[in-house]
């Protein structure tokens, strides 16, 4: 069955639509920093429980089957949240006889803030599936994300991950918009590129093939993340029900952005390239020591057109609801695609 869509998008929203306008955020500061803190104190309790239960084993093991898989050489580094503009490139001198346990031994934590930008190009109803490159040039990326409920500590189940990002020209498919790539362009509310939804397993992990996202006016490189709780799969492969528990953003390394960046089609982009330390999302996300809202990631060749592996681990409210604050630009239907 084909799948297309249509575009939602009110008058009112209309000053919304560009891609890097920051949508408000009624959350108080104050709350989200006893929020984050609370989730902190929570996640460290975790720690022991996790490595009891060999949840962290499987994962480090899972991420180097991953690795063995594509038989690269790998290079690992990583940015942090206490601030983007210092270099926290890893002291391991790898080569390609570096074991496993020391690649992967560390699995940092991750705790977006309650309420995150969930931003304005959000389509909702997209396809269950884990491959979501689409054919789409750029730098080939394997994300692995790790679900922790921050009030159990176990990890979570049959949580439907949601992501997106733009491709390596700043454009995001499913809508269209004159503030997205060239708004005359109907057909690419029928493209879903680089947007898609995947079931956590018992171990609370979801992968997807993808493709580094670009960059455009106002916003660091960035992938967009929704989690959805208590849903069900309907027949055409798509959910329905349950909740919103987690809205937010994950972001990567300057320095592996820098790196992406020089080579085609990303090079092609005469955009101007918004940094990590200047972006208001980064800023809000990582307000408090508690967020770091980083990829661990790794190098899968020699060079960086290769491809590179990333992960992260999330700490959740499974208890929260966002549905109210997830507004959303189109939405897939079985019956095709109307543009309003």
């Amino acid at each position: 069955m084909h799948f297309t869509k249509f575009t939602v998008l009110a008058l009112g929203t209309l000053t919304m639509a560009h891609p890097g306008v920051h949508e408000p955020n009624s959350y108080s500061s104050m709350a989200k920093r006893d929020f984050l803190k609370g989730a902190r104190r929570s996640l460290d309790l975790c720690a022991e429980h996790l490595e009891k239960r060999g949840i962290n084993d499987r994962a480090r093991a899972r991420r180097a089957a991953v690795f063995d898989a594509h038989k690269k050489h790998i290079l690992q580094t990583r940015d942090t949240n206490k601030t983007v503009a210092t270099n926290h490139k890893s002291s391991l001198d790898v080569t390609a006889s570096t074991s496993e346990s020391e690649l992967f031994s560390q699995n940092p934590v991750c705790i977006l803030a309650p309420e995150g930008e969930v931003g304005p190009f959000w389509v909702k109803g997209e396809l269950i599936r884990k491959d979501i490159s689409d054919g789409q040039a750029g730098v080939p990326l394997i994300m692995d994300g790790q679900f922790i409920d921050i009030n159990t500590c176990e990890p979570i189940e049959e949580l439907y991950w949601d992501v997106w990002n733009c491709n390596s020209t700043g454009v995001y498919s499913g809508v269209q918009s004159s503030m997205n790539g060239n708004g005359n362009d109907a057909s690419n509310l029928d493209k879903s590129f680089l947007r898609g939804i995947q079931k956590t397993d018992s171990d609370g992990v979801a992968q997807f093939k993808t493709v580094f996202p670009g960059h455009y006016s106002g916003r660091a490189t960035h992938v967009h993340v929704i989690g959805h709780t208590n849903a069900h799969v309907l027949p055409n492969n798509t959910l329905t029900g349950g909740h919103i528990s987690h809205i937010g953003q994950v972001f990567f390394d300057q320095d592996l952005i820098s790196k992406v960046e020089a080579t085609y089609p990303y090079n092609t982009s005469t955009v101007a390239i918004t940094k990590n330390i200047d972006d208001h999302v980064v800023e809000d996300e990582t307000e408090d020591s508690a967020s770091d809202p980083f990829f661990e990631y790794a190098l899968l060749g020699d060079s960086i057109e290769d491809g590179v592996f990333g992960w992260v681990t999330l700490g959740v409210n499974v208890s929260a609801s966002h549905d109210s604050d997830a507004s959303y630009a189109a939405y897939l239907t079985s019956k095709g695609g109307v543009s309003t």
